[in-house]
């Protein structure tokens, strides 16, 4: 694995070396491609953490971890930091009105309402919105939106707001996901392609107790973390979950 690793750097352009032959796709500057590879990563060696600062009892499988909040609070699981990083993604660009996830009963919890000041009423699966504040863009009130939706949100929840996609359309942000209770997803976080045109990609994903998104080995091979697309076969292994066919999907975002 060390012929893959640059241990000073600290995104997944500058830390995870590409395949001999391979080189990353090229995607404009501000697009969300580009946001995912420059991407903060906390240093080379990093132990995955859990919400409570615990370590996470399995540190095999990743490779890096991103360097992205987490709260103190058993919610960024999964799904939730698939819908993190995309809704942080939207945040740093002020795209606030792209900034909404659907919870498991199909409210849509849109962020420029909570911005505005309206929060959420729950009684029982109806939910609504309510005026209790003024108007905040603050990156803690951000914050205090993300957690609710993680509270209301789920795999579920996020498959209805995805399409099947077969593997040549493979495409940075792209998921794995297998809807449940509980269910999985990890995320597409990086691609590469050869001279033939062959592609190759890494994978991200949270789990479950709440814990840092990390980037993830491929246990296939001991030396290298890449998945290729030419050799790829179901159910995918991933170190942590295995997905069917028919589990690579597109989100709606």
């Amino acid at each position: 694995m060390a012929a893959f690793i640059n241990a000073e750097g600290n995104t997944l352009e500058s830390r995870i070396n590409t395949p001999e032959g391979y080189s990353r796709i090229e995607y404009p500057q501000e697009s969300f491609e580009t946001y995912l590879r420059h991407f903060p990563l906390k240093a080379n060696g990093s132990k995955v953490l859990l919400y409570n600062g615990d370590e996470k009892g399995n540190q095999s499988v990743h490779l890096a971890v991103f360097d992205m909040n987490i709260s103190n609070r058993d919610l960024q699981q999964c799904a939730d930091s698939v819908m993190r990083i995309y809704a942080e993604y939207y945040y740093a660009n002020k795209q606030y009105d792209q900034i909404k996830f659907y919870f498991v009963n199909g409210f849509l919890c849109e962020y420029q309402k909570w911005q505005e000041g309206y929060r959420i009423q729950v009684n029982g699966n109806d939910v609504s919105w309510t005026k209790t504040k003024g108007y905040d863009e603050s990156y803690e009130t951000f914050e205090r939106y993300l957690e609710t939706v993680f509270a209301y949100a789920s795999t579920l929840s996020l498959d209805q707001e995805s399409t099947p996609i077969d593997i040549e359309n493979l495409q940075v942000g792209a998921v794995f996901l297998k809807a449940g209770s509980p269910g999985h997803v990890v995320m597409v976080v990086d691609l590469c392609e050869n001279a033939e045109g062959k592609k190759a990609f890494l994978l991200a994903q949270g789990y479950m107790p709440a814990q840092e998104f990390h980037v993830l080995k491929n246990p296939l091979s001991d030396t290298d973390p890449w998945y290729y697309v030419e050799t790829l076969s179901y159910p995918l292994e991933t170190g942590s979950y295995a997905f069917d066919k028919g589990s690579l999907k597109r989100l709606n975002y």
